[in-house]
This record gives C-alpha cells, structure tokens and sequence, in this order.
C-alpha cells in the first residue's frame, strides 16, 4: 500500500494577508492571514515546499540567489519558484522581470526612492496563470490573489523595495544576483482547468497540474517522493479522501484517484 502523510500547516500573518480566507483552510477569527506552508517530515532536507498566499495589497519586490549564491552565502540551496493563480481579483496583477534592461546603480537608486515599482513588468493576472521565477528574477506579487505557489525549500528572500514598511531590506546582496532585464519564461502561461500538464521539468523539480479521471494517463509509476495539492474536492490517495487546505506526501502516485471536474498539483525532485 501507498504511504500517505498529511503535512502540517504553518498560518503566517501577514500586513498584506486577507480575513477571507476560504473556509476549507480553517477559522482563523479575523486575523489577517498571508501564507499557508505545509512543512514536510524531512524539514529543512526536503528539497520542495508548498505553500498558498493570500494578498490584500502588493508584496515587497524582491529577488533570489541561484544554488551557487545561495551556498556561498550560508544556505542549504537556492530558491527557484513557481505560481499558479487560484483566484484573482478584476485588476490583480503579477511582477516578473523588469519591464526594459537596466544598469545596478540605476536599480539602486530606484529602490531607495520607490521609483523601482515603475520598472517592473507588471502582468495582468487571472485565475490559471501560470508564472515560473528563475533565480536572479526580479519580482512581486500585488495584492487580490490566491496562488499556490511551489519553491526550493529554502528562507532565503533578498527585499529590494517594501512599501515603506518597517522590514529589512538586502539591496547589496539582491542586486548582486538579479538580472537587470525583462525575464520572460518559456513556461509562462495560461492552464486551462481541464488539462493534464507537466508544467515544470526540472531543473530543481517537477510539477504536474492534474484534472479528474483523466489525469490517472500522466501520473508517475515509479515510487518517489511527491507532494500532493488538492485544488478542488474530489481528490483521493488508494481510496483515501484529500481535501482542499490539505497537503500530503505519498511515495506512489499511481495510487492518486480524481473525480470528474477534480484539479490537483503534484509536485516531486528533479
């Protein structure tokens, strides 16, 4: 039989979270929730995290260092990312890349005086948008979303510019690894809710939007160690029922069961 573990979760108020978060994620009283991790058994060793964000306004911009980066300064790996929007409110928008090439100093200084939310490419954003963030991607996310959003499992955000508010910022060590320019992905785009889609490929992980009964002719045969996302009811592992606000490791997913209209993510190394 398929093991099954369902991950622990991890509620993180935000200044930017939102007090309507969706009832299948828990009574949270009010309290202004930004981010929903789910922390895998292995802790910092797993190489994958999972996590859902819930924006009422615009995060900080900000960048993340490569492996190389990353090691040099301390960290157990880099921090590569993806997005895939749950929800959006009319007029949301995603930040990926800058909008034209720039110089450092330029940069700098645009982040001192707040002019650097000019610079970047802001991108309309709708429910199945789909956005994968290289390391060294200049980026933010504003504010009437819901994204899942899957990462190298790593606390490692350089801030380049925070809306005045009272954090820290790592300029020197953020425009050391950003990548002065447009970045477009050739991943980028719209997922339609009905497709069976390999998303990602590597080269940190891999990730697999799947859509009711039909997504039983792409899941992986082999043992591993996946991570398994619910995006609608109707999810199951070897019979077992997964909700939505759930998240849940198995080393088989052939095991993994949609009903008809059912949406999942399931995500494992590279």
């Amino acid at each position: 039989m398929p093991t099954l573990t369902r991950l622990e979760t991890i509620v993180v108020e935000k200044p930017w979270g939102r007090t309507d978060i969706p009832a299948a994620f828990g009574d949270f009283d009010g309290r202004r929730i930004g981010e929903i991790w789910f922390a895998h058994p292995a802790g910092e060793n797993a190489p994958i995290l999972v996590k859902f964000l819930f924006t009422s306004e615009r995060l900080s911009i900000q960048v993340h260092p490569d492996d190389d980066a990353a090691r040099a300064a301390g960290y157990p790996r880099g921090k590569e990312e993806c997005w895939l929007v749950v929800d959006a409110e009319p007029g949301a928008e995603l930040g990926v890349g800058l909008a034209a090439p720039t110089t450092r100093e330029a940069l700098h200084d645009a982040a001192l005086d707040g002019s650097i939310t000019g610079m970047i490419d802001w991108r309309h954003a709708e429910a199945g948008d789909f956005v994968y963030n290289r390391a060294g991607t200049i980026h933010a996310i504003g504010g009437g979303l819901t994204i899942v959003e899957v990462q190298q499992n790593v606390d490692c955000t350089y801030r380049l510019y925070d809306y005045g508010r009272p954090r820290e910022l790592h300029l020197d060590a953020g425009l050391a690894v950003a990548t002065l320019g447009p970045r477009p992905d050739p991943r980028d785009g719209r997922l339609a809710a009905a497709d069976n889609r390999l998303l990602v490929d590597g080269p940190h992980f891999r990730l697999l939007h799947l859509s009711g009964p039909a997504a039983a002719s792409v899941l992986p045969q082999e043992p591993g160690d996946f991570i398994f996302v619910p995006l609608s009811q109707g999810c199951s592992i070897a019979g077992e029922v997964v909700n939505v606000g759930e998240c849940v490791t198995t080393d088989h997913a052939g095991a993994i069961a949609l009903a008809p209209g059912a949406r999942a993510l399931l995500s494992w190394p590279a």
